[in-house]
């Protein structure tokens, strides 16, 4: 039987793939590095800084397939199949939040501190217990949906082994009723996106809002979840131009699915400053001090006013101005560059909103070279299973979509 690795397609070149590792390799070693230098805080710091924003892209990547499944939407094409293609990384992520309990005295900024009554729920078995379960459910759910997904997918014509043979010999057992696997498939999207609300507003309020325990806003949950579709379908673009742009793999999109993806972008531009106003306004109106104090830390006091201001300018104002331009929608390379611009500002606003917490009074904004090539590690292990998924299924976004003979949807 031919190996399945001989029928890959090319979706990594070598040397990318060597890059990548080098990335992952060098991540690590920075880490570990800033850990053994005197200055474990701003290791974890980064850490979760990266753990957030990386997962929240693939979160948000596999919501772009469950909406457009829900809402029978048939402009995405391959689009969805390589949305589908980020919950490879939900194992990854998963391991990588239990990584957070090794440093835990020192990514909770709480702990040893008088929390006036809210030690119920600021308390590290309790906490892990439930971020744990809830990441389990939704990566659970989102894994079954890319199951049912797959079913319709997949070529039987190609050589099996493997993952790919699994799951044939348990499609084989589970029956080859099209309607039945369609609904299931729907009930689960569903399921997902109710998951991912709850899930991540929980996240949210767990691992970020929590570092300032006196401190709380009723919209962070909403604001958290609608940050991870930002940054999810700019993850996606950036994953289509960039196998757009390679021939030889022989993934292709027209102009018109490049707009469509692109106004979506551009309209989750506005709702994630939309939510940002809203936050910052009640709270400003309100004027209560213990609300105000972290807002006026954030966006009036140095050093992290500058920041506030470059995660506004390049989180949004840029964005929106740019992508008033029709044309720029269906240009690869720009859409390419505005979204990685964008998940940038979103990385940055992670240290503003948790910088403060973990470095309070300080000279500068802790943002350095460290910092940089953690994140490009996080990013490496993203890129590797997306692209290790893509090369073991690749009629999922070679074949635009379309439905293998004998598997006819409803």
């Amino acid at each position: 039987m031919t190996s399945e690795t001989e029928n890959r397609s090319p979706f990594l070149k070598p040397s990318t793939r060597t890059t990548l590792i080098a990335f992952v390799v060098i991540g690590l070693g920075t880490f570990a590095f800033q850990l053994a230098s005197g200055h474990p805080e701003r290791a974890w710091l980064a850490y979760l800084v990266n753990f957030l924003v990386v997962s929240a892209v693939a979160h948000g990547g596999l919501i772009f397939s469950t909406i457009m499944h829900t809402t029978r939407a048939r402009w995405a094409g391959p689009l969805s199949g390589l949305a589908e293609s980020f919950a490879a990384f939900f194992p990854v992520s998963f391991v990588l939040f239990l990584v957070l309990f090794i440093g835990r005295e020192h990514v909770f900024t709480w702990l040893h501190h008088d929390l006036h009554g809210k030690e119920v729920w600021l308390n590290l078995p309790f906490l892990f217990g439930r971020d744990a379960v809830g990441l389990l459910i939704l990566y659970g759910l989102g894994l079954a949906y890319l199951y049912h997904a797959l079913w319709f997918k997949l070529d039987r014509g190609r050589p099996a082994s493997g993952l790919r043979l699994m799951l044939y010999t348990r499609w084989d057992r589970a029956g080859q009723d099209a309607g039945a696997w369609k609904r299931r498939q729907g009930v689960l999207s569903i399921l997902y996106m109710l998951a991912f609300a709850g899930v991540l507003s929980l996240i949210g309020y767990d691992l970020v809002m929590s570092m300032d325990p006196h401190w709380y806003s009723t919209l962070f949950g909403a604001y958290s979840f609608v940050k991870a579709i930002y940054v999810g379908f700019g993850g996606i673009i950036i994953m289509a131009a960039l196998l757009h742009l390679n021939p030889a793999n022989g993934f292709g999109l027209a102009d018109a699915q490049f707009h469509d993806m692109g106004k979506l972008f551009f309209a989750f531009c506005l709702v994630w400053a939309d939510f940002f106003y809203c936050q910052f306004v009640v709270i400003w109106y309100g004027n209560i001090p213990e609300e105000t104090a972290y807002i006026i830390e954030r966006t009036m006091a140095a050093p992290w006013n500058r920041l506030a201001w470059l995660v506004f300018v390049t989180g949004f104002i840029l964005p929106f101005l740019i992508l008033l331009n029709k044309r720029i929608k269906t240009r690869p390379k720009a859409m390419m560059a505005i979204c990685t611009m964008t998940i940038a500002a979103i990385w940055l606003e992670h240290f503003l909103v948790l910088g403060p917490s973990f470095h309070p009074h300080a000279p500068g904004i802790p943002i350095g070279v460290a910092e940089a090539l953690m994140a490009l590690g996080f990013i490496g292990l993203l890129v590797l299973t997306v692209a290790g998924f893509l090369e073991r299924f690749p009629e999922t976004v070679l074949e635009n979509g379309t439905i293998p003979a004998g598997k006819e949807a409803l």
